[in-house]
Protein backbone atom coordinates (compact mmCIF):
# COMPACT_ATOMS: atom_id res chain seq x y z
CA UNK A 1 0.00 0.00 0.00
CA UNK A 2 1.84 3.41 -1.12
CA UNK A 3 -0.61 5.37 0.61
CA UNK A 4 -0.65 4.48 4.26
CA UNK A 5 0.82 1.62 6.12
CA UNK A 6 -0.58 0.65 9.80
CA UNK A 7 1.36 -0.99 12.25
CA UNK A 8 -1.05 -2.42 15.02
CA UNK A 9 0.56 -4.32 17.67
CA UNK A 10 -1.63 -4.59 20.93
CA UNK A 11 0.06 -6.41 23.92
CA UNK A 12 -2.40 -6.83 26.87
CA UNK A 13 -0.93 -8.66 29.90
CA UNK A 14 -3.75 -9.03 32.77
CA UNK A 15 -1.92 -9.63 36.04
CA UNK A 16 -2.72 -9.96 39.55
CA UNK A 17 -4.62 -12.75 42.32
CA UNK A 18 -4.39 -10.61 45.25
CA UNK A 19 -6.96 -7.88 45.94
CA UNK A 20 -7.53 -4.80 43.69
CA UNK A 21 -4.51 -5.71 42.36
CA UNK A 22 -5.96 -7.59 39.73
CA UNK A 23 -6.16 -5.58 37.02
CA UNK A 24 -5.31 -4.46 33.14
CA UNK A 25 -1.54 -4.11 33.29
CA UNK A 26 0.40 -1.78 31.60
CA UNK A 27 3.44 -3.44 32.19
CA UNK A 28 2.58 -5.57 30.11
CA UNK A 29 1.17 -3.47 27.36
CA UNK A 30 2.80 -2.83 24.20
CA UNK A 31 1.01 -0.92 21.07
CA UNK A 32 1.97 1.01 17.97
CA UNK A 33 0.13 2.73 16.21
CA UNK A 34 0.29 3.97 12.39
CA UNK A 35 3.52 4.17 10.56
CA UNK A 36 3.77 6.69 8.29
CA UNK A 37 4.73 6.28 4.54
CA UNK A 38 8.57 7.71 4.24
CA UNK A 39 11.49 7.48 1.57
CA UNK A 40 14.44 7.94 3.97
CA UNK A 41 13.78 8.73 7.66
CA UNK A 42 10.75 9.82 9.90
CA UNK A 43 10.03 11.15 13.35
CA UNK A 44 6.82 11.74 15.38
CA UNK A 45 4.96 11.39 18.72
CA UNK A 46 2.57 9.61 19.52
CA UNK A 47 -0.22 9.60 22.54
CA UNK A 48 -2.18 6.61 23.52
CA UNK A 49 -4.08 5.76 26.20
CA UNK A 50 -5.90 2.70 27.85
CA UNK A 51 -8.68 2.22 30.87
CA UNK A 52 -8.90 -0.88 32.92
CA UNK A 53 -11.79 -1.71 35.63
CA UNK A 54 -11.67 -4.85 37.84
CA UNK A 55 -13.79 -6.14 40.50
CA UNK A 56 -13.09 -9.09 42.23
CA UNK A 57 -16.19 -12.17 41.73
CA UNK A 58 -15.73 -13.28 45.36
CA UNK A 59 -15.43 -9.85 47.07
CA UNK A 60 -17.09 -6.65 45.18
CA UNK A 61 -15.48 -4.36 47.96
CA UNK A 62 -11.67 -5.35 46.21
CA UNK A 63 -11.90 -3.00 43.28
CA UNK A 64 -9.24 -1.14 40.81
CA UNK A 65 -9.92 1.53 38.33
CA UNK A 66 -6.55 1.91 35.89
CA UNK A 67 -5.76 4.36 33.48
CA UNK A 68 -2.54 4.02 31.34
CA UNK A 69 -0.85 6.78 29.46
CA UNK A 70 1.74 6.26 26.98
CA UNK A 71 3.71 9.24 24.87
CA UNK A 72 6.14 7.40 22.59
CA UNK A 73 8.91 9.26 20.43
CA UNK A 74 9.39 7.38 17.30
CA UNK A 75 12.33 7.37 14.86
CA UNK A 76 12.53 5.29 11.27
CA UNK A 77 14.85 4.96 8.63
CA UNK A 78 14.64 2.86 5.21
CA UNK A 79 17.78 0.94 4.36
CA UNK A 80 17.38 -1.17 0.83
CA UNK A 81 14.00 -2.93 1.38
CA UNK A 82 14.34 -3.00 5.11
CA UNK A 83 12.39 -0.62 7.36
CA UNK A 84 13.64 0.18 11.04
CA UNK A 85 11.94 1.70 13.66
CA UNK A 86 12.78 3.06 17.33
CA UNK A 87 9.97 3.38 19.71
CA UNK A 88 11.02 5.65 23.24
CA UNK A 89 8.02 5.44 25.55
CA UNK A 90 7.09 7.57 28.20
CA UNK A 91 4.54 6.06 30.48
CA UNK A 92 2.03 7.49 33.51
CA UNK A 93 0.21 4.93 35.70
CA UNK A 94 -2.28 5.42 37.81
CA UNK A 95 -4.05 3.50 39.60
CA UNK A 96 -7.55 3.85 42.19
CA UNK A 97 -8.63 0.92 44.19
CA UNK A 98 -9.56 -0.05 47.92
CA UNK A 99 -6.44 0.29 49.15
CA UNK A 100 -6.10 4.09 48.16
CA UNK A 101 -4.34 5.85 44.56
CA UNK A 102 -1.14 5.51 43.11
CA UNK A 103 0.60 6.96 40.36
CA UNK A 104 4.00 6.30 38.62
CA UNK A 105 5.70 7.68 35.42
CA UNK A 106 9.21 7.70 33.63
CA UNK A 107 10.80 5.76 31.08
CA UNK A 108 9.14 2.50 29.66
CA UNK A 109 10.77 -0.03 27.60
CA UNK A 110 12.53 0.73 24.73
CA UNK A 111 11.69 -1.14 21.63
CA UNK A 112 13.57 -1.63 18.22
CA UNK A 113 11.98 -3.49 15.31
CA UNK A 114 12.93 -4.11 11.71
CA UNK A 115 10.42 -5.12 8.43
CA UNK A 116 11.07 -6.30 5.47
CA UNK A 117 9.60 -5.68 2.19
CA UNK A 118 8.67 -8.94 0.72
CA UNK A 119 6.13 -8.28 -1.62
CA UNK A 120 5.19 -4.68 -3.53
CA UNK A 121 3.56 -5.56 -6.98
CA UNK A 122 2.32 -2.74 -8.77
CA UNK A 123 0.16 -3.87 -11.91
CA UNK A 124 -3.13 -2.97 -13.77
CA UNK A 125 -6.39 -5.08 -13.90
CA UNK A 126 -8.60 -5.54 -16.61
CA UNK A 127 -10.01 -2.41 -16.20
CA UNK A 128 -6.36 -0.25 -16.43
CA UNK A 129 -6.98 0.36 -12.79
CA UNK A 130 -3.72 0.30 -10.75
CA UNK A 131 -3.47 -2.10 -7.84
CA UNK A 132 -1.28 -2.47 -5.28
CA UNK A 133 0.06 -5.35 -3.47
CA UNK A 134 2.24 -4.77 -0.15
CA UNK A 135 3.84 -7.91 2.48
CA UNK A 136 6.03 -6.93 5.14
CA UNK A 137 7.76 -9.64 7.73
CA UNK A 138 9.97 -8.51 10.36
CA UNK A 139 10.25 -8.74 13.94
CA UNK A 140 12.15 -7.10 16.98
CA UNK A 141 13.27 -6.84 20.43
CA UNK A 142 11.31 -4.78 23.44
CA UNK A 143 14.47 -4.10 25.89
CA UNK A 144 14.27 -3.86 30.06
CA UNK A 145 14.34 0.30 30.03
CA UNK A 146 11.28 0.72 31.93
CA UNK A 147 11.64 0.64 36.08
CA UNK A 148 10.62 -2.83 37.05
CA UNK A 149 11.72 -3.18 40.61
CA UNK A 150 9.50 -4.82 43.28
CA UNK A 151 9.26 -7.18 46.23
CA UNK A 152 9.99 -11.09 45.36
CA UNK A 153 6.83 -11.63 47.74
CA UNK A 154 4.86 -9.56 46.35
CA UNK A 155 5.56 -9.22 42.38
CA UNK A 156 2.48 -10.85 41.06
CA UNK A 157 0.06 -8.18 42.57
CA UNK A 158 2.52 -5.32 41.94
CA UNK A 159 3.93 -5.99 38.74
CA UNK A 160 0.78 -4.31 36.85
CA UNK A 161 1.87 -0.98 37.72
CA UNK A 162 5.47 -1.00 36.40
CA UNK A 163 6.96 0.98 34.08
CA UNK A 164 8.87 -2.06 32.38
CA UNK A 165 8.71 -5.90 32.21
CA UNK A 166 12.19 -5.93 33.19
CA UNK A 167 12.67 -8.34 30.61
CA UNK A 168 13.70 -8.78 27.07
CA UNK A 169 10.78 -9.82 24.39
CA UNK A 170 10.48 -10.60 21.32
CA UNK A 171 7.81 -9.44 18.38
CA UNK A 172 7.20 -11.41 15.26
CA UNK A 173 4.56 -9.56 12.45
CA UNK A 174 3.50 -9.84 9.10
CA UNK A 175 1.30 -7.23 7.35
CA UNK A 176 -0.18 -7.65 4.05
CA UNK A 177 -1.75 -4.39 2.40
CA UNK A 178 -4.00 -4.02 -0.89
CA UNK A 179 -5.21 -0.73 -2.69
CA UNK A 180 -7.27 -0.38 -5.73
CA UNK A 181 -7.83 3.23 -7.02
CA UNK A 182 -8.83 5.02 -3.67
CA UNK A 183 -9.73 2.06 -1.35
CA UNK A 184 -7.45 0.01 0.32
CA UNK A 185 -6.70 -2.65 3.27
CA UNK A 186 -4.47 -4.03 5.71
CA UNK A 187 -4.36 -7.44 7.41
CA UNK A 188 -1.62 -7.62 10.23
CA UNK A 189 -0.75 -10.34 12.83
CA UNK A 190 1.71 -10.63 15.50
CA UNK A 191 2.89 -12.61 18.13
CA UNK A 192 5.14 -11.73 21.68
CA UNK A 193 7.13 -13.71 22.93
CA UNK A 194 7.93 -12.70 26.29
CA UNK A 195 10.54 -14.11 28.72
CA UNK A 196 10.74 -14.09 32.64
CA UNK A 197 12.19 -11.02 35.11
CA UNK A 198 12.21 -12.46 39.10
CA UNK A 199 10.69 -15.50 38.47
CA UNK A 200 7.49 -13.90 36.83
CA UNK A 201 6.40 -13.61 33.38
CA UNK A 202 3.84 -11.76 31.89
CA UNK A 203 1.64 -14.08 29.13
CA UNK A 204 2.76 -14.21 25.63
CA UNK A 205 -0.13 -12.29 23.21
CA UNK A 206 -1.20 -13.19 19.23
CA UNK A 207 -3.16 -10.57 17.91
CA UNK A 208 -4.69 -10.13 14.39
CA UNK A 209 -6.58 -6.52 12.76
CA UNK A 210 -7.82 -5.77 9.77
CA UNK A 211 -8.89 -2.10 8.73
CA UNK A 212 -9.98 -0.77 5.29
CA UNK A 213 -9.80 2.97 4.43
CA UNK A 214 -10.52 5.67 1.35
CA UNK A 215 -8.31 8.40 0.51
CA UNK A 216 -9.96 11.92 -0.83
CA UNK A 217 -7.77 14.86 -2.20
CA UNK A 218 -8.17 18.10 -1.11
CA UNK A 219 -5.53 20.33 -3.10
CA UNK A 220 -2.81 18.43 -1.75
CA UNK A 221 -3.64 16.99 1.86
CA UNK A 222 -4.58 13.07 1.25
CA UNK A 223 -7.37 12.39 4.12
CA UNK A 224 -8.32 8.78 4.64
CA UNK A 225 -11.05 7.92 7.23
CA UNK A 226 -10.83 4.15 8.04
CA UNK A 227 -12.86 1.41 10.03
CA UNK A 228 -11.57 -1.90 11.33
CA UNK A 229 -11.63 -4.74 13.83
CA UNK A 230 -8.69 -5.75 16.68
CA UNK A 231 -8.78 -9.06 18.14
CA UNK A 232 -5.73 -10.27 21.32
CA UNK A 233 -5.40 -13.37 22.80
CA UNK A 234 -3.26 -13.56 26.15
CA UNK A 235 -1.75 -16.19 27.91
CA UNK A 236 -1.85 -16.72 31.40
CA UNK A 237 1.03 -14.52 33.45
CA UNK A 238 3.59 -17.17 34.90
CA UNK A 239 5.52 -17.03 38.59
CA UNK A 240 8.07 -19.51 39.28
CA UNK A 241 7.02 -21.88 36.43
CA UNK A 242 3.14 -21.81 37.57
CA UNK A 243 0.29 -19.97 35.90
CA UNK A 244 -1.36 -17.37 37.94
CA UNK A 245 -4.72 -17.76 38.32
CA UNK A 246 -7.25 -15.54 37.09
CA UNK A 247 -4.69 -14.25 34.09
CA UNK A 248 -5.42 -13.86 30.28
CA UNK A 249 -8.34 -13.82 28.03
CA UNK A 250 -9.12 -12.37 25.05
CA UNK A 251 -10.78 -9.03 23.67
CA UNK A 252 -12.45 -7.75 20.36
CA UNK A 253 -12.70 -3.80 19.71
CA UNK A 254 -13.89 -2.14 16.94
CA UNK A 255 -11.94 1.05 15.16
CA UNK A 256 -12.31 4.32 13.75
CA UNK A 257 -10.06 7.06 12.71
CA UNK A 258 -8.75 8.81 10.16
CA UNK A 259 -4.76 9.48 8.62
CA UNK A 260 -4.34 13.30 7.13
CA UNK A 261 -0.95 14.12 5.23
CA UNK A 262 0.31 17.45 3.79
CA UNK A 263 3.43 16.91 2.21
CA UNK A 264 5.96 15.78 4.95
CA UNK A 265 3.26 16.24 7.95
CA UNK A 266 1.24 12.83 8.82
CA UNK A 267 -1.34 13.73 11.85
CA UNK A 268 -3.78 10.85 12.90
CA UNK A 269 -6.57 9.72 15.09
CA UNK A 270 -7.81 6.44 16.22
CA UNK A 271 -10.19 5.13 18.92
CA UNK A 272 -11.25 1.68 19.92
CA UNK A 273 -14.33 0.66 21.55
CA UNK A 274 -14.45 -3.11 22.81
CA UNK A 275 -17.46 -5.50 21.65
CA UNK A 276 -16.34 -8.64 23.26
CA UNK A 277 -14.18 -9.65 25.71
CA UNK A 278 -13.01 -12.16 28.78
CA UNK A 279 -10.11 -11.30 30.83
CA UNK A 280 -8.95 -12.58 33.68
CA UNK A 281 -12.47 -14.80 33.88
CA UNK A 282 -14.62 -11.67 33.62
CA UNK A 283 -13.15 -9.97 36.08
CA UNK A 284 -11.81 -7.06 34.38
CA UNK A 285 -13.33 -5.07 32.05
CA UNK A 286 -11.76 -3.37 28.92
CA UNK A 287 -13.30 0.33 28.15
CA UNK A 288 -12.42 2.44 25.19
CA UNK A 289 -8.88 3.26 23.97
CA UNK A 290 -7.43 5.30 21.96
CA UNK A 291 -4.29 7.39 20.09
CA UNK A 292 -3.37 10.34 18.11
CA UNK A 293 -0.13 11.05 16.50
CA UNK A 294 1.94 13.69 14.44
CA UNK A 295 5.23 12.13 12.08
CA UNK A 296 7.16 14.23 10.32
CA UNK A 297 9.02 12.48 7.15
CA UNK A 298 11.90 13.75 5.34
Amino acid sequence: MRKYIILLFFITGIQGTYACDLCGCNSGNYFIGPIPQFNRYFVGLQYSFQRYNTLLNTDNTQFSKDFFQTTNLLLGSKVLNWQLFLFVPFNINYSLSDEGSKLINGLGDITFLADYNLVDIKTLNKDTETVFHQLWIGGGIKMPTGKFRVDSAEIVSTANMQLGTGSYDFLVNAIYSYQIRSWGFNFNSSYKINTSAEHFKFGNLFSINTFVFRNFHIDKVTVSPNVGLLFESVSANRNYSQNVKDTGGYDLFSAVGFELRDKNISVGVNYQIPLKSDLSNGQTIAEARGMCHLSIMF
